[in-house]
């Protein structure tokens, strides 16, 4: 994959004032994401202090560091300090995983998050550095994937997910997901693995199958006409918060976020009830699926929403689900290449790639159906 490139923070952060007309402080610092946290601890006391002036004076007594939660892409920690007048304040670290630049675009995630906060969504940014950002802490618990099938919470999911697409961010509103796509098969195709093992199941894999699929599926959902909104893309269970006291629900972490398809962005959601496990017995029925449709399209009435809209945003849901499969299939290989996180991202490949192919079928079937009904095709 060549050598590392290192996110410029400080380009960044500059780009991220200009577009938020906010002063976002900087700091050049870069942290080993693979360190223990008692050898992280002094280096994120270090970067908070070169970032707010104000404690920099401060003794390192004064701040405490505990891990949040540790994804498969990145690693959250929760900084308290003591302040001398003997207030309290919390914050969040962001620590990018290794060489994450090959598969998140930092700056469209950077560019979004101000418009993003100002419509009441995330953290707020507080400041950024050579690979992280430090942001607002959120009190509130994180969701696990069988929570997000509870009705109450699938409905309050789906009137912010309708809120979250009518923000508008400046900028191209053409959607990015196919060219993201083509861009990570294109390093995926060329990968080497230094454990024999690896690369004799990477060499199983038929890139010209992988590059049909996306080809066929593209041309499908083009027909489908599926609105073009800013899309979170990445809605699992980790980025949702819920501060059960005040009954309130967070969408965080923003990374992929772009101009996307209104149902790829709802079908991903859907693909990720089977959580990292891949149980997609979990993946919601039509039923529970409806109940959802209903609260996006009609957060004030939910029954009133026409069968025929619900039967159409169905279609269109379950269509880009396979490219949700396909999608994160592409960039597991590409993580499975080049992150230190101990994750099976081949096997992950597989397993995706597994049901896109179990799926196919049934969802063509309903596209063309639809679009057949249409006149359309």
């Amino acid at each position: 994959m060549g050598a590392q490139k290192i996110w410029n923070g400080m380009e960044v952060a500059e780009e991220a004032r200009e577009q938020c007309s906010s002063d976002i402080p900087s700091s050049h610092l870069i942290i080993d994401i693979t360190l223990p946290l008692p050898q992280l601890t002094p280096t994120i006391i270090s970067l908070c202090k070169d970032l707010f002036k104000k404690w920099s004076v401060l003794d390192d007594s004064h701040f405490a560091v505990e891990t949040v939660s540790g994804g498969i892409t990145n690693l959250l920690l929760k900084v308290s300090v003591k302040e001398d007048d003997g207030s309290d304040f919390s914050l969040t670290v962001r620590l990018y995983g290794p060489n994450t630049e090959f598969v998140i675009d930092r700056n469209r995630e950077l560019q979004a998050i101000g418009y993003l906060s100002a419509a009441g969504f995330g953290a707020k940014l507080l400041g950024v550095f050579g690979n992280g950002t430090v942001q607002s802490f959120i009190d509130a618990r994180t969701l696990s994937p069988l929570d997000m099938s509870k009705p109450k919470l699938s409905a309050d999911i789906a009137r912010q997910l309708r809120k979250f697409h009518e923000v508008e961010i400046p900028g191209s509103r053409e959607p990015q997901l196919w060219n993201d796509m083509t861009k990570f098969l294109e390093k995926a195709s060329g990968l080497k693995f230094d454990d024999i093992e690896k690369q004799r199941r990477y060499e199983t894999i038929s890139f010209e199958e992988v590059r049909d699929a996306v080809s066929e599926l593209k041309d499908l959902t083009a027909m489908l006409n599926a609105p073009v909104v800013f899309a979170h893309n990445d809605l699992l269970s980790g980025n949702l918060m819920l501060n059960e006291d005040e009954e309130k629900l967070y969408f965080i972490d923003f990374e992929y976020g772009s101009y996307s398809y209104r149902g790829y962005d709802i079908a991903n959601h859907f693909n990720e009830y089977a959580g990292f496990d891949c149980d997609y017995s979990l993946y919601p029925d039509k039923d529970a699926q409806y109940h959802f449709f209903r609260h996006y399209l009609h957060p004030d009435e939910p029954q009133e929403v026409p069968e025929e809209d619900l039967n159409s945003l169905y279609v269109e849901t379950n269509t880009y689900k396979l490219v949700s499969h396909l999608y994160w299939a592409v960039w597991a290989l590409i993580q499975a290449n080049v992150s230190s996180i101990d994750f099976d991202y081949l096997d992950y490949f597989f397993l995706r790639y597994k049901e896109y192919k179990k799926q196919k079928e049934e969802s063509f079937s309903l596209a063309k159906s639809l679009l057949a009904g249409c006149g359309t095709g």
